[in-house]
């Protein structure tokens, strides 16, 4: 038999970014606010200190900061005429556990999608026609704009300490910076970090060929920084050790090393670890939220009454929450009814791999998001005329550190193992790098999320069910992406190049990104979404769900620097409005 706690203001249901966004924000109103995260306890000083943080074997082979597959996993299938099968082993992406979630392990890539990604289904048609847009592909516009979230953008960019060099400021185009990137307010608050020798050759390669490079805007940060929380990070040493790890020297931003210095001091803030929230619970007639029932390490079941719930877990958490507790109408691929679990996506990736005689690249000396990157070929920043494709992506060297098990690229022809393969590892090692694409995938009606019909977890609910694969658009987008990654790596004079195009479905295998989107998309209204333009349920409006499930597709952009901008709107309008007059934000 469950037992009943005190109620709170509000619950937050997982304890990452978002979750530590929104309790700082809530906290700050005054709320009495409780977090449940169904992982460990997670600090610097404690869980990844520079003694032992640089441990490959550790953190990202035997999986110490991801989700545990033993305990949950999801059923994953290309399309409706397969079967779908749990993942066992994790590859293509990479959830994180425990709090800070997968912001400990993220590289601190910070990005603000284009204006016109806001406005994927509207611009597209007036640019290039109703062709543009298939009838299967089931895009749509945000029912927010670049303009609105700017704002909340820049909070998060000086919450984190985010270096870079603006290329557009107050409509005035900047050198040096992007000057694709929607206008800013202000310069970041750090500037970039120092180049290494492979992404000023790219650099110059691509300013040679008329492309516009840049610096990757980084949460890594440059020199010493106190954000305006008071919370003091230090300078990156780069160490190489960013991507898929924490970092042991406070230069990373991370909700350990911005918000929780001073949330976790605050009395009207609680946060309980090991607690796997099993639903929200609603009212008799489901159009409130009462709380979540979750179960605590020791298997005991607690009911915590709540008046706003805010799920704030990853973003496969969220929709599955959403579906396992009757919020909102389960998506339907067959007919196109019901939101919950549509418009999934996902991202598209390649690279090209750059073999040098004569020069050292230094791999090993990186961080997770320095880099020199064009964005010449992203959103529709280019003329889209007769690809056949709309969306686009950026390409570029980020220089994340080869760290030495996990990185050992040959050139075309050395076989997979044995002597000649270790004997093109010494060789190659020092002497290479690698040119990437990280392109949008636009949603389509047969990519989505629902709740499995045979697989449980260890708690006895249905696992989460994936479908998807990439389109034609995809494809397509991705080979032109591809073939301009190539062209720069050939500018830059190498002894050799090996092209790795993404080619046939997508793979759960391989390591991709950590960036899946959809799935509780928000829009205009309950008939197109499940979410309001303040992330607030339709159906629910105790409810608020965070992340980048609300995308309605994904851009050609790393998520977190929008997910951030979205969740500060959200807390933004819940502090002004829902707090003075709990309910519907946007009339349905």
């Amino acid at each position: 038999m469950a037992q009943t706690l005190p109620s709170v203001d509000a619950v937050l249901v997982g304890f990452g970014w978002t979750g530590a966004i929104i309790g700082q924000e809530l906290t700050d109103a005054g709320l009495n606010v409780l977090a449940l995260e169904r992982g460990p306890w997670r600090d610097t000083a404690t869980d990844y200190p520079p003694t032992y943080a640089q441990d490959e074997l550790r953190y990202y082979w035997r999986q110490e900061l991801f989700q545990r597959l033993a305990h949950e996993t999801l059923t994953i299938r290309n399309n409706t005429g397969q079967t779908a099968l749990p993942m066992r082993k994790l590859g293509s992406f990479l959830p994180g556990t425990g709090v800070g979630g997968s912001g400990v392990h993220w590289n601190g890539q910070v990005w603000r999608f284009l204006p016109s990604d806001f406005q994927a289904r509207s611009h597209n048609l007036q640019r290039y026609g109703a062709g543009a847009v298939p009838g299967d592909m089931t895009i749509q516009d945000y029912p927010v704009t670049y303009e609105e979230l700017e704002p909340h953008f820049d909070t998060f960019d000086y919450l984190c300490g985010v270096s870079g060099k603006a290329g557009n400021l107050k409509g005035v185009i900047q050198p040096g910076g992007d000057p694709f990137e929607g206008p800013r307010s202000r310069e970041y608050p750090n500037p970039p970090l120092d180049m290494p020798y492979a992404c000023d050759l790219f650099a110059k390669a691509a300013a040679g060929l008329g492309h516009h490079p840049f610096p990757h805007p980084t949460a890594n940060v440059s020199r010493a920084y106190t954000n305006p929380l008071g919370v003091q990070l230090g300078p990156c040493t780069y160490c190489g050790f960013c991507e898929k790890f924490g970092c042991g020297n406070d230069s990373k931003a991370s909700a350990q090393t911005t918000i929780l210095p001073v949330l976790m001091r605050k009395p009207n803030f609680t946060l309980k670890t090991e607690c796997e929230v099993l639903k929200v619970n609603l009212s008799p007639d489901g159009a409130r939220a009462t709380g979540v029932t979750y179960v605590d390490a020791a298997g005991e079941e607690w009911i915590q009454p709540a008046e706003m719930v805010i799920l704030s877990a990853y973003i496969l958490q969220n929709v599955r929450l959403m579906l396992l507790s009757g919020i909102g109408k389960p998506y339907d691929p067959a007919t196109g009814e019901g939101q919950v679990g549509k418009n999934y996506a996902y991202q598209i990736t390649s690279s090209v791999n750059l073999f040098y005689e004569d020069k050292l690249m230094n791999p090993f000396i990186g961080a997770g998001a320095l880099g020199s990157i064009v964005n010449d070929f992203n959103g529709d920043n280019f003329d889209h005329t007769g690809l056949g494709f709309i969306g686009g992506g950026y390409v570029g060297i980020v220089h994340t550190g080869a760290r030495p098990i996990e990185t050992h690229p040959t050139p075309q022809g050395v076989p997979a193992w044995g002597g000649e393969w270790k004997k093109s590892i010494a060789k190659n090692y020092l002497r290479t790098t690698t040119i990437n694409t990280h392109g949008a995938v636009m949603s389509h009606r047969g990519n989505y999320l629902d709740l499995d019909p045979t697989y449980k977890d260890a708690l006895g609910r249905p696992l989460l069910r994936m479908t998807f694969d990439y389109t034609d658009n995809e494809h397509r987008m991705s080979d032109y992406l591809t073939e301009k990654a190539a062209g720069i790596a050939r500018a830059m004079n190498p002894r050799e190049i090996k092209v790795n195009g993404r080619k046939g479905s997508w793979d759960v295998v391989p390591y991709q990104t950590t960036h899946n989107t959809g799935g509780t998309i928000m829009g205009t209204n309950p008939g197109n979404s499940v979410l309001n333009r303040y992330l607030q349920s339709w159906d629910t409006p105790n409810v608020f769900v965070m992340g980048a499930g609300a995308f309605p597709q994904n851009a050609g952009y790393n998520p977190t620097g929008t997910l951030a901008a979205l969740a500060y709107w959200s807390a933004a309008a819940i502090r002004s409005q829902y707090l003075k007059s709990p309910g519907p934000l946007v009339q349905a």
